[in-house]
């Protein structure tokens, strides 16, 4: 591998929707995914402040069915029948789900130990887990594994905590769906570079 192709697996690296659950690797696989990016993903201040909660199968089903009864009772039924149930019933039909968590025993440990520094331990933990979320979404990619980033959080937490008796310091903050790509991500318009980037010295000072 060069870093050419660790470019264009994150070029491939996008948000797929149309999931199926023909996943190109067992479930052994993807799991060594998972743990590989906990284990080699940064970590500001070595922290380790991420927890991931990995369903498959049924379980993954079981968390698309709270969301359901948990989005039913919160949503105008006619915006729950004509949007809200068809996109979690897609999210469904997927093959599983990453809940991405945070820490938070952590991330007070670290204000009470370098009270200088307290508030910027919030915002290297949501750093940590964003990398993370970035380096299995691509490895993804490069297995051809589709995947999406939701935000059901805080809605789901509690009856997602009494299912899978998360602990109570544990901040959910986003869910990854993924499964086989039952049909590609749509054409995507990029925002031009120029204005966003800004380069000095690459002539060497000259």
């Amino acid at each position: 591998m060069n870093h050419q192709t660790i470019m264009q697996n994150a070029e491939a690296r996008r948000s797929v929707y149309a999931l199926n659950r023909n996943l190109p690797l067992p479930p052994e696989e993807i799991a060594a995914i998972v743990r590989h990016a906990l284990q080699y993903s940064p970590s500001p201040f070595n922290s380790h402040s991420v927890r991931l909660l990995v369903l498959f199968g049924a379980e993954h089903e079981k968390l698309w069915d709270i969301a359901a009864e948990v989005l039913q009772a919160a949503v105008p039924p006619e915006t729950f029948a004509k949007q809200t149930a068809p996109k979690l019933a897609a999210f469904r039909a997927a093959a599983g789900s990453i809940l991405f968590y945070q820490d938070t025993d952590v991330v007070s440990d670290l204000q009470q130990r370098m009270p200088l520094y307290a508030d910027t331990f919030p915002v290297s933990a949501d750093k940590e887990f964003a990398m993370m979320q970035y380096a299995i979404w691509t490895t993804f990619a490069a297995a051809q594994i589709g995947a999406n980033i939701q935000h059901y959080n805080p809605l789901i937490d509690e009856a997602v905590a009494q299912t899978w008796q998360v602990p109570a310091h544990w901040r959910l903050r986003s869910q990854m769906v993924f499964g086989g790509i039952a049909a590609p991500a749509a054409e995507r318009k990029y925002a031009p570079i120029e204005p966003r980037l800004r380069i000095f010295g690459l002539d060497g000072g000259n």
